[in-house]
């Protein structure tokens, strides 16, 4: 098993939805076997712009991240049209082993 982190803020469209939504419809659309989306509570990125959103008058939006898990071969084909959907967004691979 293989298990793919995509690092996104909540700002970030494609198109005229959400790329939090558009990720998450992306992979339910190709199967993969589970994904879950999480909410930072602050963060930084290449830029070491901080965003935090818990901070008075911030108007930062929460940095997120939308994990994905199956097999090896169906997350890097996944991952391969992904880094053409999304540039320049980070995502992780792991290795994963279901206890």
């Amino acid at each position: 098993m293989l298990q793919a982190q995509i690092f996104i803020d909540l700002e970030d469209m494609k198109g005229d939805q959400s790329l939090h939504d558009y990720l998450i419809k992306f992979l339910a659309e190709r199967n993969v076997a589970g994904a879950t989306s999480f909410m930072g509570y602050a963060g930084f990125g290449k830029h070491h712009k901080i965003k935090n959103p818990r901070e008075l008058f911030s108007f930062d939006e929460p940095p997120a991240m939308i994990l994905f898990i199956d097999e090896v071969e169906k997350v890097r084909k996944i991952v391969a049209e992904l880094k053409t959907v999304i540039p320049g967004k980070v995502i992780f691979l792991l290795n994963a082993e279901i206890a």
